[in-house]
């Protein structure tokens, strides 16, 4: 089954449980959108990794992710996997390096940890079909408003995507980058490369 990307377009209090939040994910490369109701302390967790806000002492999401991190475990994609009676279900994918395992999670706490790995969010076509919404007909400042959440977003991932990246791997991206033409991201992996040094 063929995996749909998602993207984080805006994250509010939601209008039918008080205490809780819609997290609205579009799909990139159409009109529908996905609104997960997910936690107070979830959205929290989003939030702060969305603004780029750093606590003073590490959240569960962070925790999370460190530990994995020490250990070698990278994050590779979240994907929003099943949806049973309203309720959605997603898998955390992460590998070692030689194995790829597949980690049930909610899709609140899958999509917090997968923003501090700077990793894609899928779904499939079922999903989106059965609980998606098409927004065939919203005003030019929404457009824009998501058109800005989106560049914002791809900004972010890729940002984090270097900073998990190695040094050799950014020294050979850095010149396929050039060979590319490419200088807008040749000058993000040189920048990652002088934080290193």
């Amino acid at each position: 089954m063929d995996k749909l990307k998602l993207e984080i377009l805006g994250l509010s209090s939601s209008q039918s449980q008080s205490g809780s939040f819609a997290l609205v994910l579009g799909e990139e490369a159409g009109n529908r959108r996905l609104p997960i109701i997910i936690g107070m302390f979830e959205a929290q967790a989003i939030a702060i990794e969305i603004e780029k806000i750093t606590p003073n002492r590490p959240m569960t999401h962070d925790l999370f992710s460190s530990f994995a991190k020490s250990f070698g475990f990278m994050v590779e994609e979240i994907v929003v996997s099943d949806l049973r009676e309203g309720v959605f279900y997603a898998k955390i994918v992460c590998s070692d390096g030689v194995k790829t395992r597949e980690i049930d999670a909610r899709p609140s706490d899958a999509i917090a940890i997968g923003l501090r790995f700077g990793v894609p969010i899928y779904t499939y076509e079922n999903i989106l079909s059965e609980a998606g919404i098409v927004l065939s007909d919203y005003s030019d400042e929404e457009k824009e408003r998501e058109s800005t959440v989106r560049k914002a977003n791809k900004s972010r991932s890729e940002e984090e995507r270097l900073k998990n990246t190695s040094s050799e791997q950014l020294k050979t991206m850095l010149d396929e980058a050039l060979g590319k033409e490419d200088y807008e991201r040749a000058a993000k992996i040189r920048d990652e490369l002088n934080r290193r040094n």
